[in-house]
């Protein structure tokens, strides 16, 4: 077990997951809702207790993977969706991933990641979709902590950021935040270039 593992781990048992909302984002879900193709193969990483995984199941999508560095929640996915294809959940390191998507939804991955890991990501986002995949979810637009996750940041930064390997399609303020969230959140919508 490595030290983020350990970290991680431990934030479940304590109960120090305030990231969990207990169902799935509301930019996510209406942007779920709106697509027609059920075959997209969609990864959602350090995909936690995984709400987004559990609604595309139940509303018919066929090849959608799970990846977190904790079996805890991929656990707690798996108790609750005793259909969820096992071989789909991966307890693995994202950054050791080697497969191609068409989707990956970002659901609180990217702020959990010390910033250090920022360039990392990206890049490894760009590897793993497949020619004219896409990225979506939603960042936080709003200073949080430079000590421990969650770590913040601003639209400004994240197009510096993806600007090289991704044509931006949409970076702005969503509009259907939970109200915890409102006006803090950016949904995006990135496309591998």
């Amino acid at each position: 077990m490595n030290f983020y593992e350990t970290f991680w781990n431990h934030k479940y048992i304590a109960g120090e997951t305030g990231w969990d909302i207990g169902h799935v984002s509301t930019p996510i879900k209406e942007y779920i809702d709106q697509l027609p193709n059920k075959n997209l193969k969609i990864l959602i990483p350090g995909g936690g207790n995984s709400y987004e995984a559990e609604y595309l199941l139940k509303n018919g999508f066929t090849d959608v993977s799970v990846v977190d560095i904790s079996s805890i929640p991929l656990k707690n996915l798996l108790d609750r969706v005793p259909s969820f294809p096992k071989e789909k959940i991966l307890h693995s390191d994202f950054f050791q991933l080697d497969d191609r998507f068409d989707l990956i939804l970002e659901q609180t991955f990217f702020c959990a990641l010390d910033p250090s890991f920022r360039k990392d990501y990206v890049s490894k986002m760009y590897q793993l979709l497949k020619p004219g995949g896409k990225v979506i979810g939603v960042l936080f637009n709003i200073p949080l902590n430079s000590d421990k996750p969650p770590f913040g940041g601003n639209k400004e930064e994240y197009i510096s950021l993806f600007k090289e390997k991704f044509n931006i399609e949409i970076i702005e303020t969503a509009y259907n935040s939970i109200q915890q969230r409102e006006g803090n959140e950016l949904f995006f919508k990135l496309r591998k270039k």
